[in-house]
């Protein structure tokens, strides 16, 4: 435990970003489960409303640094090689 003012303020700032930064990816795979059961269903209708809700949920979480922009790129590549896969 840290005794510096300064450290136990860091302690207590990581400690609230790594809970946003949970909820985020929380939130994150709830999106990415509703997208593959559309696309299991072949329900391509919901699965391309779910895909730019995830596409956007996932450019919005690398904004705010969740994820690095390579790692959502191959998330985003993968999700509309699915879609596309229904057709």
């Amino acid at each position: 435990m840290p005794n510096i003012k300064s450290a136990k303020k860091r302690v207590l700032v990581i400690d609230k970003k790594t809970l946003e930064n949970r909820m985020v990816k929380s939130a994150i795979k709830t999106e990415l489960k509703k997208f593959e059961a559309a696309v299991s269903e072949g329900n391509k209708a919901a699965a391309q409303e779910l895909y730019n809700l995830c596409a956007k949920k996932l450019d919005q979480a690398v904004a705010k640094g969740v994820y690095k922009k390579n790692t959502v790129s191959r998330k985003k590549s993968q999700l509309a090689k699915a879609l596309g896969a229904i057709a």
